[in-house]
């Protein structure tokens, strides 16, 4: 087949805003693409298109997504359209490969060892410090040297800028993580090793400080894609700039909406402000979605259409289904209630369990939804987080009520029982500012204190049988699964679909 009948077979496989994204050979880009539009085939038909028609020579393209999934989906989609020469890597990926190639000749010695989790080199750097420092505490200082870095933020910055944006770590000062995080990067050089920040800091300052390599990377990549644009961090911006080199051979896809990683260091206004940053960048719209019918379209357009960032209003290709309904219960636990009994009843009319989703806000109220589908023996799976009773801080608890009901500590009041039990793990009344791990695990014991409140109204319950009835909800939580219900946040949704 010749090229330019391979060219209008790829484009006729296209919807016309689709079909723009595909002609649209020359950059600067940028799609704006809404949920369930089709935008990795827009992308991989421009590529494509671009390789069939002799604009682009696959291996000067770097195609950059956010996970080894994605990236994995783009390099397979692109081998069926003909374009399997084409690099399709995370930002990650595609830095540590350079990274390995250059690092010897730029520094003269072996690139530092790349390490998996910083979770150990923050315990000796809390223990040179003189900090006591548990897991959850690790686990959120880990993730606050994460969004400093990509958001480049240097220990010496950290508590200044911290406290301009507000972040914070429970029970610790600004000061005092600022300098947690330097030690935790003096204990990493010393060990002769790099975090997965690192890799992109790593070949950041390469490219900035050896005009050689850059002009030999640049030569490498003459164009470049990047997907899920919304979620770029300061880092990976600059990084691209530097891979860029300054010219403008770029189509960035993604959704301001969807968002989900600010929290993280991402930055959408790098796609809402590209064409600021790239005058005269040709802008498409994605707006045909074919994932769900026109009454969730339409839910989806409200809600929408009712925040503060800008989004494109989509447009159902599907048909029509049932009607999205609204009930208002008065807590959680008759909400949960309701919803295991509408499993049921779908279950008995014939629905897979494993099309059939449940989507909360955050991990800690999987609670009550999971008691009541295990006490109905609904088989579910949670993702993206442990079982309630399989999370440590909740064992811990449960552990801690046992003994305290078998030593007869308990003085007859339930709530206050539970709450003396938990006060000793660090619970409070009042919830720790911010998000991480220190808030996780608070919630996780609010919800046993919620329980004990729930029970309260029983005049003949005790620690005792408070603890028996943990224990009963753990056991049915176990179950084995073979088919059942998602237990998500939205969060760890995205991207599924039932």
């Amino acid at each position: 087949m010749s090229a330019p009948s391979r060219a209008g077979d790829l484009l006729d496989a296209l919807d016309p805003e689709q079909r723009l994204v595909a002609e649209a050979l020359r950059g600067p880009v940028r799609v704006l693409a809404g949920a369930g539009t089709g935008k990795t085939r827009a992308i991989t038909h421009r590529i494509a298109h671009g390789v069939v028609t002799g604009v682009y020579a696959p291996t000067e393209v770097l195609a950059v997504t956010f996970t080894t999934r994605a990236a994995g989906e783009m390099r397979s989609r692109l081998r069926q359209l003909g374009a399997g020469g084409v690099q399709a890597r995370t930002f990650h990926s595609a830095a540590l490969r350079q990274l390995r190639y250059f690092w010897p000749g730029w520094r003269g010695s072996e690139l530092p060892t790349l390490i998996e989790s910083k979770i150990g080199l923050l315990a000796t750097a809390a223990r040179r410090s003189r900090v006591r420092a548990d897991q959850a505490l690790l686990r959120d200082l880990a993730s606050e040297i994460e969004w400093a870095k990509v958001s480049n933020v240097a220990p010496d910055d950290y508590a200044k800028v911290a406290a301009r944006r507000g972040r914070s770590i429970e029970g610790h000062d600004h000061a005092s993580v600022g300098h947690l995080f330097g030690a935790y990067e003096d204990v990493k050089r010393e060990q002769g090793r790099m975090d997965m920040e690192d890799v992109l800091l790593f070949t950041a300052g390469m490219l900035a400080d050896e005009e050689r390599i850059a002009a030999q990377v640049r030569r490498q990549y003459k164009w470049f894609v990047v997907d899920e644009f919304q979620d770029v961090s300061p880092l990976q911006s600059a990084l691209l700039d530097l891979w860029l080199g300054g010219r403008d051979e770029i189509c960035v896809v993604g959704d301001p909406a969807q968002t989900i990683y600010s929290f993280a260091g991402a930055n959408s206004t790098y796609l809402t402000d590209f064409p600021r940053r790239h005058p005269g960048a040709a802008s498409v719209e994605l707006v045909r979605n074919y994932r769900s019918t026109p009454q969730i379209v339409t839910a989806a357009n409200t809600l929408l259409a009712g925040g503060t960032t800008r989004s494109v209003e989509l447009r159902a290709e599907r048909p029509a289904g049932p009607e999205v309904s609204y009930t208002a219960h008065p807590d959680e636990v008759a909400e949960a209630e309701a919803v295991a009994a509408r499993i049921l009843q779908l279950r008995s009319a014939g629905t897979p369990l494993s099309e059939v989703a449940v989507l909360l806000r955050i991990n800690a109220q999987t609670e009550p939804f999971e008691e009541a589908l295990s006490s109905r023996g609904v088989p579910y799976v949670v993702r993206g987080a442990a079982r309630f009773f399989e999370r440590p801080e909740v064992r811990q608890a449960v552990t801690l009520l046992r003994g305290a009901a078998r030593a007869g500590e308990a003085s007859g009041e339930l709530v206050a029982d539970v709450r003396g039990v938990l006060a000793g793990m660090g619970w409070g009344p009042a919830a720790p500012a911010g998000r991480g791990q220190t808030r996780d695990r608070w919630e996780s014991l609010q919800a046993l204190v919620d329980q004990a409140v729930e029970q309260a109204n029983d005049p003949e319950a005790t620690l005792a049988t408070f603890v028996d009835d943990l224990d009963r909800r753990a056991a049915e939580q176990h179950a084995p699964v073979a088919e059942g219900v998602t237990v998500a946040t939205l969060h760890a949704a995205k991207g599924l679909e039932w």
